[in-house]
């Protein structure tokens, strides 16, 4: 049977699997999903045209807990050492793959990728390696374009161990930008906290990369709520923003001699800025999720703010039905008491932890 591989934290994969179930029956696809505890990725079982229609219709920007998905063209768990080329051209050259994926043949890209874990991770080496033959093998077997093209649907060659591997495909106008998912940040020398990582990723995932020049600019004015010591406040600092930190605790020397940030010693949920000029209002206070959107929500509807970047710290169990009542509490609120039209989402982060970061604006 085909199906989904999505990619998620290990620890998160019945979270991943509950909220992949839910949206693929929105869709009329009515599958059954298997997960393992820390295995790092969920299998969503269906029929193959069920996953195709899938792979183009479940919006990977919708999807909190997936890093990314891909639809299944086979597994293969018996992989020989010697020669793993020729079983997966093989594998791909099968009637029956053909039949139910011609559309996707031939792909415009390859990523050879492992789960998110430590047996993953002592593949990344081999995957390195392993890409240029993979990728003459399947260009010679007619299932990738002689070049490298944005539009065709990209291949993926999952490994899950040196035997095991998922090959699978994702559209291009439907998937991460980045190798399983994960953003390559580089945490900064001078930055006040690994924190940082949290708002960088986020820039990079939640604001296009063609709208971050005209979204994100230097000039413009931010609030950071608990921005004590200043990992937040460090990246608005980097791209130029004038910031107000507003926390009770002592701010990183390093970015007060900046001139672009003011310390405001005031508790984060009581502070409202005395001017409307504030575009970003970033926030990744250790407080009850629901009321931490009930703030930003609050900041929004007022007008203290264009955009909000902020995290919601997770609860112990049920996971994914705790944020789907948080976010549905944000826009019931949204919709009786806003505007008009707003744009919100949320991800759980490679650099988050127990925690997802939601983003929030007017469109």
């Amino acid at each position: 049977m085909s199906g989904l591989v999505a990619y998620c934290r290990p620890g998160f994969e019945s979270d991943c699997a509950a909220e992949l179930q839910e949206k693929a029956a929105v869709l009329g696809s009515f599958g059954y999903c298997q997960t393992k505890a820390q295995q790092g990725y969920v299998i969503y079982r269906c029929a193959a045209e069920e996953a195709e229609h899938l792979a183009k219709k479940l919006a990977l920007s919708e999807l909190i807990f997936s890093r990314q998905f891909i639809a299944i063209l086979a597994e293969i768990d018996d992989l020989p050492s010697e020669d793993r080329v020729t079983p997966l051209q093989l594998a791909l050259l099968d009637e029956q793959v053909t039949e139910n994926f011609a559309g996707v043949k031939p792909a415009g890209d390859l990523r050879v990728e492992t789960p998110d874990t430590n047996a993953g991770k002592e593949l990344t080496k081999f995957c390195r390696k392993f890409t240029v033959p993979l990728r003459q093998g399947l260009r010679k077997a007619g299932w990738m374009t002689p070049q490298v093209s944005d539009r065709r649907p990209t291949l993926h060659a999952f490994f899950i161990s040196n035997q095991h591997v998922i090959l699978g495909f994702s559209f291009s106008f439907n998937q991460s930008p980045w190798l399983m998912g994960i953003p390559r940040l580089r945490m900064p020398s001078d930055a006040p906290s690994r924190s940082t990582l949290k708002l960088d990723e986020a820039f990079q995932v939640f604001i296009p990369a063609h709208e971050r020049d005209e979204r994100v600019q230097s000039g413009m004015n931010a609030v950071d709520l608990g921005a004590a010591p200043g990992g937040w406040t460090y990246q608005l600092v980097r791209r130029g923003m004038m910031v107000q930190a507003v926390d009770n605790g002592p701010m990183a020397e390093s970015l007060m001699e900046t001139g672009q940030v003011k310390h405001i010693r005031e508790d984060g949920f009581r502070f409202r800025p005395k001017k409307k000029n504030v575009t970003w209002l970033v926030c990744d206070m250790v407080e009850k999720p629901s009321r931490v959107g009930e703030l930003m929500t609050s900041w929004i509807l007022e007008g203290d703010c264009k955009e909000a970047i902020f995290n919601l710290k997770l609860p112990m169990k049920r996971r994914y039905a705790a944020v789907a009542e948080y976010l549905a509490q944000m826009k019931e609120t949204l919709s009786t008491e806003g505007r008009g039209r707003f744009e919100l989402q949320a991800k759980q982060l490679y650099h988050d932890r127990e925690e997802i970061t939601v983003h929030l604006r007017w469109l």
